[in-house]
């Protein structure tokens, strides 16, 4: 590796790959697993540089609904606002009638059908702070087992977004995941023996190409 080379966190390459190549790359959305939506600074970071994200966050993380009522205000001290609360409890205390059925796209083993559903949040920043207005939105589907399977999602878009472009945006990410695993499968992605810099980065783009 040349000696210029430090390290860099995910967000901290994705933030680099943005300033490089971003304005040469039609886009309209930056996507990625809970890893990179979980820091409250990254996401800042992305609303700094007008991209539109939606990020899969972990279900541990502190909300604040801001689309529920808060609770009455006694008449003193500060007007009450409602508490934040876990992901997945928030989740968990939804009516059924909140879910809307949506057919996301094809699949191998027929249509890609999830429930979903979203809302108007703020989130706990790591430092205890509250974070500014952010859409949630949540995905359920069924598993082999017959339990749900439930994944959260932050993002900058318009709260008139539609259901069915979230869902698009939320699965298209895992066809990076599918790219990466067919190159290993098929291409020799992860076989490589390179023995310099460049030699690996010829390997892993031609593996890509194919």
């Amino acid at each position: 590796m040349p000696e210029t080379i430090e390290f860099q966190t995910r967000h901290g390459l994705a933030l680099e790959m943005l300033k490089e190549c971003g304005g040469r790359l039609t886009h309209a959305w930056i996507a990625g697993d809970d890893e990179m939506g979980r820091p409250s600074g990254f996401r800042q970071e992305l609303r700094t540089k007008d991209e539109r994200y939606l990020l899969a966050v972990p279900s541990n993380l502190l909300i604040r609904d801001i689309e529920v009522p808060p609770p009455e205000y006694s008449g003193r001290g500060r007007h009450p606002k409602v508490p934040f609360t876990r992901l997945d409890r928030w989740c968990r205390a939804l009516p059924e009638s909140a879910w809307t059925r949506i057919d996301v796209r094809d699949g191998e083993k027929g249509p890609l059908v999830i429930e979903a559903v979203k809302r108007r949040i703020q989130a706990r920043t790591e430092t205890g702070g509250t974070g500014p207005e952010e859409l949630l939105f949540v995905t359920r589907g069924r598993q082999a087992d017959g339990t749900d399977k439930h994944d959260y999602y932050f993002s900058n878009a318009d709260p008139g977004t539609s259901l069915q472009e979230l869902a698009r945006v939320a699965k298209a990410e895992h066809r990076v995941e599918e790219c990466f695993e067919r190159a290993k499968g098929e291409a020799g992605l992860a076989d490589y023996q390179g023995r310099n810099w460049i030699a690996w980065h010829h390997h892993q783009t031609l593996a890509l190409l194919a």
